[in-house]
């Protein structure tokens, strides 16, 4: 059965660090584009970053440019999400998603495969 699961969220210091693990279990040719997006408390969930399995092309909320950085080891089947120089409105729970689209797109509703999500917190 396809399946996403994320690992690596916890509390974090402003300033910090913290790494994101999603593992995915999926049909060949089902996945071509892993992403991660995050809903913070009362709000809608955003897009933060995506990659492609093949090339590595990346795509990335502008908020997060410079500060976070998505890769992906291909033979783990593995997709990360490096945070560095946290902020408190960091804070939210973080999924990561497949899609068999081609490209690092952002669009939410491509996205048919999801994780069960990963608390992140910042504290100031």
């Amino acid at each position: 059965q396809a399946q996403l699961v994320e690992s690596g969220g916890g509390v974090g210091l402003a300033g910090g660090s913290l790494r994101l693990s999603c593992a995915a279990s999926v049909r060949t040719g089902s996945s071509y584009t892993m992403g991660w997006f995050r809903q913070a408390p009362g709000k809608e969930r955003e897009f933060v970053a995506s990659i492609t399995w093949s090339d590595g092309a990346t795509r990335y909320k502008d908020s997060v440019k410079g500060r976070f950085t998505i890769s992906r080891d291909n033979a783990k089947k593995t997709v990360y999400l490096q945070m560095n120089s946290l902020k408190p409105e960091d804070t939210a729970i973080y999924y990561c998603a497949s899609t068999a689209v081609r490209f690092p797109i952002a669009t939410s509703s491509v996205y048919n495969l999801w994780g069960q999500g990963t608390q992140v917190t910042v504290s100031a």
